[in-house]
């Protein structure tokens, strides 16, 4: 079997961590709960979060489908080069940001979230994983010479390749070149 890269559960974990923070911190501001300012703190570290992890990192092995507008972010999160790149600091940074959500009922779901995914992420570093940006790879464009051997010698509608003759062939069998030309109707002067 294959080895597990739990980079990728982490950053699963830590994007639906982020959205349930989000989710929280409205419920918490709008309802206006007796500690409210921790509901907004929750939806501005959502938003970090969903920004930090909605670019995909790419896997050692096999391919990593990148998600829709990715490529935006991705050059945002390398441009910080090793703060983001590494899955220590990554472990540190969720599970900081998850602890002043912890005091509120509405985002102890996002916080407990995001310290598994803070978890998982440190057993990622231990294992000698890193972020990685998934870079699209250059398409070859066809070769107009290798693909066409020899273009087409008649005029469409051609008949199926068995039925066609070659040009050699109807001189060899005594046709001339034009093929054969049969008349169906007989030419005659009566008018009738």
């Amino acid at each position: 079997m294959g080895q597990i890269e739990w980079a990728m559960w982490a950053n699963e974990q830590a994007l639906a961590s982020g959205l349930i923070l989000i989710t929280g911190g409205i419920v918490a501001t709008a309802g206006q709960f007796t500690q409210w300012y921790f509901g907004a703190y929750s939806i501005a570290a959502g938003v970090l979060v969903c920004l930090l992890e909605y670019p995909r990192g790419r896997r050692r092995k096999g391919s990593t489908m990148e998600r829709c507008g990715q490529k935006y972010l991705t050059s945002v999160v390398k441009l910080f080069g090793p703060l983001t790149r590494s899955y220590y600091i990554r472990a540190l940074l969720h599970l900081g940001l998850s602890v002043p959500a912890g005091f509120l009922l509405a985002t102890i779901l996002g916080t407990a979230c995001l310290a598994f995914a803070s978890g998982i992420y440190l057993l990622a570093a231990v294992r000698g994983e890193q972020w990685m940006p998934i870079e699209p790879k250059p398409q070859e464009r066809p070769q107009v010479g290798g693909t066409i051997k020899q273009p087409p010698s008649q005029p469409p509608p051609r008949p199926p390749a068995e039925a066609r003759r070659k040009p050699g062939e109807e001189e060899a069998a005594g046709v001339p070149s034009g093929g054969p030309h049969v008349n169906p109707l007989p030419v005659t002067d009566e008018v009738v």
